[in-house]
């Protein structure tokens, strides 16, 4: 199960993943929002959903790969592997959500617990009082400059896989800065990731 769970889809579509990711994504959900419920009891349904989106999200998860070392193992098709999947954040979040699945599976919502709370623990702890996204934050900071031409502009370059896990790549350009490109398994996941790269860049105190 472990082996089926690290198995990306460029190496065998039969037996990838992407099942497992599926089951992943629902039990972190669970995990994290029941967490955040017993954690901030006074928090109002939005603000809860604010902090739950930033712990839920792609670049959540894939940090969460990295941090465990999953990134490594991680089987890919050469091809894949020459284009620097072990380090594309779509591939590390459905490896980090298969994992959690295949804990679950095998050994219960407990084990499955266990790995959120050592893995995304410095992410809870990083949780603040703004929780605005990378793209809100971005938009501000343009708006902030008081120049209508420096608004960001999202453009979709590419999109590949299969309906049922699909991957977008999306480029986001302000005046002045070059273009950044994100990517994710939907287009609003890869425009806030590629925001969340420019945010970075043009305003690195506000990038957290």
């Amino acid at each position: 199960m472990l082996k089926r769970a690290l198995t990306h889809a460029s190496a065998d579509a039969v037996t990838s993943n992407e099942r497992l990711e599926f089951l992943g994504d629902r039990v972190l959900g669970l995990i994290v929002a029941e967490k955040l419920h017993a954690l901030y009891p006074h928090d109002a349904e939005g603000s809860l959903a604010l902090k739950f989106n930033a712990l839920a999200r792609g670049a959540a998860c894939a940090r969460a790969a990295t941090d465990a070392g999953l990134a490594e193992h991680v089987i890919l098709a050469n091809s894949e592997k020459s284009a620097g999947g072990r380090d594309k954040p779509a591939i590390l979040s459905g490896v980090c959500e298969a994992v959690i699945a295949a804990l679950y599976l095998d050994g219960g919502m407990a084990a499955a617990k266990n790995f959120v709370e050592r893995y995304w623990v410095q992410q809870f702890d990083e949780l603040g009082h703004d929780m605005r996204d990378a793209k809100t934050r971005l938009q501000e900071w343009a708006q902030a400059r008081g120049k209508e031409s420096a608004a960001p502009v999202y453009d979709m370059k590419e999109r590949a896989g299969p309906d049922h896990a699909p991957r977008f790549v999306v480029e986001a350009v302000v005046p002045g800065f070059d273009p950044v490109r994100g990517e994710g398994g939907s287009k609003r996941q890869a425009e806030q990731d590629a925001a969340g790269k420019l945010l970075a860049i043009v305003a690195p105190q506000d990038k957290s």
